[in-house]
C-alpha cells in the first residue's frame, strides 16, 4: 500500500555527489487511493512529513548561518590585510624619512621567539643545561614559544 523510496529533502548531499546513508534518510510512504489505512501507519505518515519538514528547515538555517559566519571571516581578513598594509607604508615612509634626515631607522624587533632544542646533552655544560632545563626543553627537538622582554 505505499513505497518506501527515500523522501528528498532538498538538502545538499556530502562530497561529490554521494548520497546521504540509507539509514538516515526519511522515507516516505503513500497509501493508495480508497485503500483501508491502518492507524499507526496514519501516524507514520504524519511523523516523516514533519521531520522531513524540520529536516529542511534546519538544513536551510546551518546554511544561512554558514553564509553569514563566511561573510564576517572576509571582512575581517580584509580589515587584516588593510592594517598589515598601512604598517608597512607607515615602516617605508620611516625609513626614507630617516634617510632623508641623514640618521639611522632602527628596525623593529619581534616580540615573540620560538626556540627549539637542537643539541642534546652530552658535552653540554651545566649553565646551559639548566637554561633549557628552565626553558622547559628537555627532549631534542622540543620547541617553546618566549615572550622578548629586552
Amino acid at each position: 500500500f505505499g513505497s518506501s523510496e527515500p523522501l528528498d529533502t532538498g538538502a545538499k548531499s556530502t562530497r561529490a555527489g554521494r548520497k546521504m546513508a540509507e539509514r538516515y534518510l526519511i522515507t516516505k510512504s503513500q497509501a493508495v487511493e480508497g485503500a483501508a489505512v491502518p492507524e499507526i501507519v496514519k501516524l507514520k505518515l504524519e511523523r516523516n512529513t514533519k521531520l522531513a519538514a524540520e529536516k529542511k528547515d534546519a538544513a536551510a538555517a546551518k546554511e544561512a548561518k554558514r553564509t553569514e559566519e563566511r561573510s564576517k571571516l572576509k571582512e575581517r581578513t580584509a580589515q587584516y590585510e588593510k592594517e598589515y598594509a598601512s604598517h608597512e607604508k607607515e615602516l617605508i615612509s620611516l625609513r626614507r624619512e630617516a634617510k632623508l634626515n641623514s640618521n639611522f631607522f632602527v628596525e623593529p624587533e619581534a616580540k615573540l621567539l620560538f626556540v627549539v632544542r637542537i643539541v642534546g646533552i652530552i658535552k653540554l655544560s651545566p649553565k646551559p643545561r639548566k637554561v633549557l632545563q628552565l626553558l622547559r626543553l628537555k627532549q631534542l627537538h622540543n620547541g617553546v614559544f618566549l615572550k622578548v622582554n629586552k
